[in-house]
């Protein structure tokens, strides 16, 4: 019987080496390597083009004050009681006043308006202004609101199409 080659078992130990470093970058790609850098956690803080930039521990506490006190209806970026209204940075630029920056997102979980920002749906959508029927909004502080804030406006870049695309992208 011949010797087994040597290249053979090259390419084999090789092969166990490439694999594990393949499947890392396939899997969780140079998407998971950037996820955290400043032009991912920077959005517009303000209507006049003024940013702030969150830090992934202020990423994660909005993401957790957001899933507590917004998820059960906004749960990934849809709106279940209107699916034709989601959290996506396009439909949010389309609302009256655009809902772009996270003073404006704040303003609106203090006092909701309609899409059309015609009338107030406080009485019906969760907001410090009805705390006293949606419990869940009476612990929240203006810092609270500014994390949720920035966490509607970082999701999309964070999860790409998914935010606020709703059944046809799970």
């Amino acid at each position: 019987m011949a010797p087994f080659p040597s290249s053979a078992i090259r390419a084999v130990v090789r092969s166990l080496l490439v694999l594990p470093l393949a499947l890392l970058v396939c899997f969780a790609g140079p998407a998971a390597a950037a996820r955290w850098d400043s032009a991912t956690l920077t959005v517009p803080a303000q209507a006049d083009g003024t940013t702030v930039t969150f830090s992934e521990q202020e990423y994660k506490a909005g993401r957790k004050l957001f899933n507590d006190s917004c998820g059960t209806c906004h749960a990934g970026g849809i709106t279940k009681t209107n699916q034709n209204v989601g959290l996506d940075p396009e439909t949010l630029a389309l609302a009256t006043p655009p809902r772009t920056s996270v003073e404006s997102l704040v303003d609106f979980i203090k006092n909701p308006t309609s899409f059309d920002g015609e009338y107030s749906i406080s009485d019906v959508h969760p907001s410090l202004r009805s705390s006293d029927v949606f419990v869940k909004m009476r612990d929240l502080d203006d810092n609270d609101l500014r994390l949720i804030a920035g966490y509607i406006l970082v999701a999309p870049k964070v999860q790409g199409i998914q935010w606020g695309g709703g059944k046809i992208y799970f």
